[in-house]
């Protein structure tokens, strides 16, 4: 049979519509973002000048280290007026499929190559972790849900609200998408409400006691959209984008009353030594942006820290300051899994909870490859295997990890159908610390978060469970897991010996919950502090007791925004970058 010249028509078009999507920058086939991006350049194009006398006029006026959620739109802003280098470790998340599609989000936790996107580490607790190595941090290799912080946060951070309004609009209409809210989502939101987790707030960003639907940097067809975008904003003629640049240390002049910082020495790709310069201009500045983790590093790697602690390996030291490094925290979560009598699609976090219980309520589910993917290694922070929640943190050891990748073949498919409900503690009052092994700015510091070590984040989590409960017990959820209340008990009283952890027996017995708390924890990636407000930077974010330099991340924060941070590190480096020029621009127009 024949067909007709309109329906032919009709095909070609549909055909290309959905080549096209195919074929989009985002999903990285095509280096289309190199004519968007023109100013993105490999390390190694770098040319240093001779000599830090030299850089006279012709040095940077920005020099951002760190091209992650706050770095980029941090570097786009100030590039409007000012010349600006930003330096990125990592490479472009563009031309890497498995940061691009939301089916391949646990794959590049799985990567632990030197190359990967997403660089492990494990603390001191014995908790798995990642940290971002890529151009766009955090907004690459993380789950995608987008809130914004609450007015009270805004408030006690001492921010201008009114610029802060105008900072998070600018972040969400370039990057920023409501989410399809797939049906495990709908059968958890309801279930909260069902579980008194109210008002429903529906779609919102804002940060509202109840249950709500929150904004995703994915699209529509999965596509990730992250930080790195925000990019696409900057003055192309005043910004230089450096990837596969692995700062070293930050470069001080001595020569008067306190420290000047002046510029920045990197690695390039093939581990070639680069200096950049700051210029001479009053109002240039080295700006850190490298995170919780990189950012108390870096300064501890140039001298700014402990004195005892700097001198042990060797550094000179520019800035005795005790508090480097120190009162890190991390929101501690705990993973219910709830198998399905039928598959369920993908989703990542697309609704939460916002209880007055001290605790985040959120989701995940399905599985995005395919069955024979299943034996493959996902990486110790894959959430469909509970990130080897059943073994207690000390026990975690790394035979552990290759007897759980042996056995992981044994895990029925169906498990995989599932999916999880996250309990988050959303105010941890749990203190750690961040101290350098070597000097090798290239690998992981030691990073001690002393999970539930306060009896307050135990209370929290323990109510946490208890929410959990009640919602795998509310009418819209045993109707979407088609399930009864016999069978839900069932699944309460459950063991298993596969790495996926289920709600324990004992849900009224106080000590039996604290146990479960402490043998499953794990973590969502939304750990801060290390560069706290007060102690290494004042109100500004200028570290105190040199010149010209500036963290400005999440390693000052002494809470996590809202219930997902990226929001608000994505605001802050706009908000901050508006606020450096308003303030620079001022003085040279007097």
């Amino acid at each position: 049979m024949k067909m007709s010249y309109k329906k032919l028509s009709l095909f070609i078009f549909l055909f290309s519509s959905c080549l096209a999507t195919l074929l989009t920058p985002s999903h990285g086939d095509y280096k289309h973002w190199q004519t968007q991006f023109s100013f993105i350049r490999w390390a190694s194009s770098f040319s240093s000048p001779s000599s830090s006398s030299n850089q006279g006029e012709k040095g940077y006026d920005y020099i951002v280290v760190g091209g992650g959620t706050a770095g980029c739109p941090l570097a786009a802003t100030l590039s409007q007026k000012y010349n600006v280098l930003l330096l990125e470790r990592g490479g472009v998340p563009f031309t890497n499929r498995n940061v691009s599609f939301l089916s391949n989000f646990h794959l590049t936790l799985a990567d632990t190559s030197n190359t990967s996107p997403s660089q492990y580490f494990v603390s001191n607790d014995g908790v798995y972790n990642a940290r971002a190595r890529v151009l766009g941090g955090g907004t690459s290799i993380n789950a995608g849900f987008y809130t914004r912080a609450s007015a009270r946060y805004i408030k006690r951070m001492g921010w201008d609200a009114k610029l802060v309004n105008e900072s998070y609009p600018w972040v969400e209409k370039q990057i920023v998408h409501e989410p399809l809210f797939e049906p495990w989502q709908r059968a958890v939101h309801d279930g909260l409400l069902d579980a008194g987790v109210s008002p429903d707030n529906g779609f919102t960003y804002d940060h509202l006691y109840g249950t709500k639907v929150g904004g995703t940097i994915f699209d529509k067809y999965g596509r990730r959209h992250t930080a790195a975008e925000l990019l696409a904003s900057s003055n192309p003629k005043n910004i230089d984008v450096l990837i596969h640049a692995k700062a070293q240390k930050i470069i001080f002049d001595m020569t008067g009353k306190k420290p000047r910082a002046v510029g920045v020495v990197f690695n390039d790709e093939n581990g070639v030594r680069h200096e950049a310069f700051i210029s001479r201009r009053h109002g240039s500045e080295v700006i850190v942006t490298c995170g919780a983790i990189g950012s108390p590093q870096l300064l501890l790697l140039s001298g700014i820290g402990p004195k005892a602690e700097l001198e042990k390996l060797n550094i000179s030291v520019v800035h005795d300051n005790k508090f480097v490094g120190k009162d890190m925290s991390d929101n501690p979560m705990n993973t219910i899994y709830v198998p399905f009598r039928k598959p369920v699609k993908q989703s990542l976090i697309e609704t939460v909870g916002i209880t007055k219980k001290g605790v985040y309520i959120e989701a995940s589910s399905g599985y995005g490859q395919s069955k024979d993917s299943i034996s493959c290694h996902h990486g110790i922070a894959s959430a469909e295997i509970g990130q080897l929640s059943t073994i207690p943190p000390k026990q975690r050891t790394h035979e552990a990890i290759e007897s759980y990748k042996r056995n992981k073949k044994d895990i029925p498919y169906e498990a995989f159908h599932g999916g999880f409900i996250l309990s988050k503690i959303a105010y941890p009052k749990s203190k750690g610390e961040l101290k350098l092994v070597n000097t090798n700015a290239d690998d992981n510091p030691s990073v001690t978060f002393n999970y539930f070590s306060h009896v307050q984040d135990l209370k929290a989590c323990v109510n946490g469970i208890r929410i959990v409960e009640k919602l795998v017990r509310s009418k819209p959820f045993l109707n979407f897991t088609q399930c009864d209340r016999k069978t839900i008990k069932k699944l309460l009283n459950m063991s298993v010996t596969a790495n996926v952890n289920l709600i324990p027996r004992h849900t009224n017995d106080t000590k039996s919950l604290e146990q479960f708390c402490r043998d499953t924890v794990i973590t969502i990636w939304h750990y801060h502090g290390g560069c706290h407000v007060g102690q290494v930077v004042n109100t500004n974010y200028e570290v105190m007791g040199v010149h010209r330099l500036r963290v400005i991340d999440g390693s000052t924060f002494d809470e996590s925004p809202g219930t997902n941070p990226q929001a608000t590190v994505m605001m802050m480096g706009r908000y901050m970058g508006v606020k450096i020029l308003r303030e620079r621009l001022a003085r040279e127009n007097k």
